[in-house]
């Protein structure tokens, strides 16, 4: 299609982020392309037709904010879908959902490669399995919920449970260990998160290989509705033309849930379930379905999940979790009793957890651990009630070797060195076993507990035990 025949189009209303556009003629432009509109302001104003009202209107998401646009503002049709800049060019840089820079370095080369936001996920036939374990140096994960390489993780939490210093650590161990590419989503994040997480970027050396692509929660719904699309068009390009592993990392995924939910109400369909929209699982599956990996290069996808009043059977937290490998609850009771970090090992699970994949020695330290903390949960109502000298002699050592476990299972982050004053600790899966197998066998039964809270393996707490007077 030359410039000549784009349909050029006339806006009707204004509805927020939703607006209607009138054309002449017959040519109405396709679900999903995009439209600029032509108005004498100096930043770009993007819109998606979302769906075709009758034969000479269409129905648009606005992209940007649509503050100041006027009935009757002409717009013309790209006849394209929005695209975004891929490639090397990238790396290293801050876009927007439409793939304008935003971090105020200089422009792209001119033939940077661009790429549709829209893309089918790759065959069925194609897409490979998961290509082993990714080992992150954190010992609960590494233990009970063994993240793939290759594999989607989730991070489950409501608010200020640390689901955000969880990214930045895995961010962390990827760039430290695989030498990949990093994918950052940041959707409806705040934009002090936002600065935040450029600036330690920049500081720590990691930036160079990663891309971050925000859509934040001063922006309009249609942006942080869109901008995971975005981040993973890019992670898409490394994967299919450069044959390059990449880590994409999301945070926050129930952000892209709720912008679509603001949208539905704006476009007028009648809410479903908890006033979400009807539409839920259909938007959910085809932004996870599009997280696959093919031959030759894996995407690991990391997602934080909010969730909403802590309540983990909302209907977009099971939507989500329906799509996802290893599921990581953050629990807002550890984060209060100081454990960080805050990850419920009860309520964690991973598909990876299998004697045939981790070996029967890691399986049954994992069950071991597991089985001593859930009695110990089952004991802490006749300790609160009774205290802990009412228990029989069996109960007695498993408490005591549960709260050790408990407290070898913190550990502090690299993250977080400069607000705790603690150097991070990264452990190796062979290190948090054999401290775990130590401390089920009774070797830190008459250490003080203090010993292994937030310490790296257990040789550490041997020697703080050694130096405690």
């Amino acid at each position: 299609m030359t410039h000549d025949d784009v349909p050029e189009g006339r806006i009707l209303s204004v509805r927020g982020a939703v607006v209607d556009i009138h054309f002449e003629g017959d040519a109405l432009p396709a679900i999903n392309t995009a439209i600029i509109v032509a108005w004498d302001r100096p930043e770009i104003l993007m819109l998606e037709v979302h769906s075709h009202v009758d034969p000479q209107t269409v129905r648009a998401i606005a992209l940007q904010p649509t503050a100041g646009l006027a009935r009757g503002t002409a717009v013309r049709s790209t006849g394209a879908p929005v695209s975004v800049p891929v490639g090397d060019a990238v790396l290293g840089r801050l876009l927007d959902v439409v793939g304008t820079l935003r971090d105020g370095g200089p422009a792209l080369p001119g033939d940077t490669p661009r790429r549709s936001i829209h893309h089918a996920p790759p065959a069925l036939a194609d897409e490979t399995a998961t290509a082993g374990v990714f080992e992150t140096g954190i010992k609960v994960i590494d233990l009970l919920t063994p993240l793939a390489l290759g594999g989607k993780a989730a991070m489950f939490g409501g608010a200020g449970v640390g689901k955000t210093v969880l990214v930045m650590e895995l961010i962390h161990a990827m760039v430290e260990k695989y030498q990949g590419i990093s994918v950052f989503a940041g959707v409806g994040e705040r934009s002090r998160e936002g600065h935040e997480l450029l600036t330690d970027m920049q500081e720590s050396g990691v930036l160079a290989r990663t891309v971050l692509v925000y859509g934040q929660m001063n922006e309009p719904p249609g942006a942080r509705w869109r901008v995971p699309l975005t981040a993973l068009t890019i992670a898409e390009y490394f994967r299919d033309q450069k044959h390059q592993n990449v880590l994409l990392l999301m945070d926050n995924v129930f952000r892209f849930v709720q912008a679509g939910s603001e949208l539905s109400s704006l476009l007028g369909r009648l809410p479903s379930r908890v006033g979400y929209q009807p539409t839920l699982a259909t938007e959910v599956a085809s932004l996870q379905e599009r997280i696959a990996s093919v031959a030759g290069a894996a995407v690991t996808a990391i997602q934080a999940v909010y969730v909403p009043a802590d309540d983990f059977t909302d209907p977009a937290v099971t939507a989500i979790s329906s799509h996802i490998d290893s599921i990581i609850m953050l629990s807002r009771r550890l984060a209060a009793e100081g454990f960080y970090p805050a990850i419920d090992p009860l309520a964690s699970s991973s598909v990876l957890l299998d004697p045939l994949v981790l070996g029967e020695e890691h399986y049954r330290i994992a069950q071991q651990v597991r089985e001593t903390l859930a009695r110990f949960r089952e004991l802490e109502d006749i300790i609160a009630l009774l205290g802990v000298e009412e228990l029989g002699t069996a109960d007695r050592l498993v408490v005591k070797r549960a709260r050790r476990l408990q407290r070898f299972l913190s550990q502090p982050f690299a993250v977080t060195e400069a607000f705790t004053g603690m150097r991070g600790r990264s452990v190796t899966r062979a290190e948090t076993l054999a401290g775990c197998r130590a401390i089920l066998d009774g070797e830190a039964d008459d250490w003080a507990e203090s010993s292994l809270y937030m310490i790296g393996t257990l040789d550490e707490a041997r020697q703080k035990e050694k130096a405690a007077p």
